[in-house]
This record gives structure tokens, sequence and C-alpha cells, in this order.
């Protein structure tokens, strides 16, 4: 039977999924985050249906999702979607090293994966972490710095008053640059990675990850199979069930 828990490390809210008969066990471990403007609990099927292949999976709550929400407006939220990110990011290593501590993972098979915000997320994360063995990016994009700029441009057309000064822009883009994969690819390290996304996506655009992934492929020239990329002609900005399975499949594989 699959259990879901409810906890807190650090203040930080997430769901813990096992299978109740492994609960004590160092298992294959996986770290899934959810949209921008989701919730941890809307990711509750990947979860499932990887701990029913003995996979420990938590779910944690981003900053100001969920939870943690603090009834922002949705252009205050958005003005924090970088800050959200970056958080994240420095949060996985802290549950991480929780239930570490509990000798409750694998360190040899830890995985991270996202869909949209938590795509983006995972992909900075494998800049930063050598103990993530595995990624999957669901509608993500490793171009943090190019990115940002996207996301200005399209409120300046849209004729919002930008939230930030050109300073603070300038500053934001230094913050990011260590987190940005496609500066810093050599980070990859041939670790498998996997990438789901629709090619009519109008939040996060397909093109520039899918041009990432061919710039990637030569570097995997030696372990193909620990590279890929689903494309989905008739998709938009939400996951098909193929790429649900298939997410779980590459975590079955390569974790």
């Amino acid at each position: 039977m699959v259990i879901v828990e409810n906890l807190k490390i650090d203040g930080i809210p997430l769901l813990h999924i096992v299978r109740e008969k492994e609960k004590n066990d160092a298992l294959p471990f996986v770290l899934f985050v959810h949209g921008f403007t989701s919730a941890k609990e809307n990711n509750l099927h990947y979860a499932y249906l990887l701990a029913e292949k003995g996979i420990r999976v938590v779910l944690p709550e981003a900053l100001y999702h969920g939870e943690r929400s603090e009834n922002l407006s949705q252009n205050a939220l958005n003005a924090q979607f970088w800050v959200i990110v970056l958080n994240e990011i420095s949060e996985l290593e802290t549950i991480k090293n929780a239930f570490s501590q509990k000798g409750l993972i694998d360190e040899t098979r830890i995985g991270a994966a996202g869909t949209s915000m938590g795509g983006v997320v995972t992909l900075g994360a494998l800049t930063q972490y050598s103990w993530i063995k595995a990624g999957v990016s669901l509608m993500g994009s490793p171009y943090y710095a190019d990115f940002l700029k996207m996301q200005i441009e399209y409120l300046r057309n849209e004729g919002q008053v930008i939230p930030i000064s050109d300073k603070e822009l300038d500053d934001q883009l230094n913050r990011l640059e260590p987190y940005d994969l496609s500066i810093h690819r050599e980070k990859l390290a041939n670790r498998p990675l996997l990438f789901w996304h629709g090619e009519k996506d109008n939040v996060v655009p397909f093109e520039p990850t899918y041009r990432f992934y061919e710039e990637i492929k030569r570097d995997y020239d030696s372990n193909p199979e620990d590279l890929a990329f689903i494309r989905d002609p008739g998709a938009d900005h939400k996951v098909s069930r193929e790429g649900l399975l298939s997410l779980v499949a590459w975590f079955e594989k390569h974790l």
C-alpha cells in the first residue's frame, strides 16, 4: 500500500509518498517540484506511480504557494518568480539532507523533476548539486537569463509597469547566472536527463528548450541512451499521459 504523509522540514511543507512496507528502508529518492501557481497536491499522481516502483517521493511546497500562500496579487506573485525558483533550489538540499540523515535514501539513486516552474527548478538544481543522479524536466527551460528577459519583454508589450529598474534587472541577471544550465552545461556531466515539451506551449516556449537539447546531444555521444526529448506536436502547457508515464519509466530505468 502506498502511503502519503504531510510533513514539515525546517518549516517547508511537503508530501512524502512511499510504499508502507518500505517506509523505513534506504530507497531511490525523487524530489518533484510543482508549477507556478500550482501546489504540491497537484502532482500526487506522479508520486503514486513512482512509489509503486519502489521509489520514495517528496513533493515540496514552493514559497508563496499552497500552504505557504500569502495571498499575493497575480502581479506581485509574478514579480517573485525567480525568488521562488532560487529559494526552491536551496530548499531541495535541505529536504534531501533531512531524509539522508535518517538513512532513508540510497545516495547513489537520487532524482529531481518538475513541471513548468518545477522543470526550471530542476534544470537549475543540476548546476548546483552533483548528488542529483538523474533529472526530468516537463515544460521547463534551462535558459534562466533569456527566460527572465522574455518575461520582461512580455510585460512591456502588454503595457504593464515593469516592477524593477534596469539596475535591479542587471543584478537579477547576475544572480541567475550561476544557475543557468545553458551557460554551465558542463555541470550536467552526462547525467541522465529527459525533457518533455509541447510544441504549442505558450507559457514556456518549446523552441529554446529543444535547441538546448540539440546542442548538448554531442556531449552524450558516449551514452546517448541517457538523454531524451519527447516533443508533443499537439500539446500546449499541459503534460500528457505519455509525459507522465515517460517520467516514471525514466526514473525506473536510471535510478
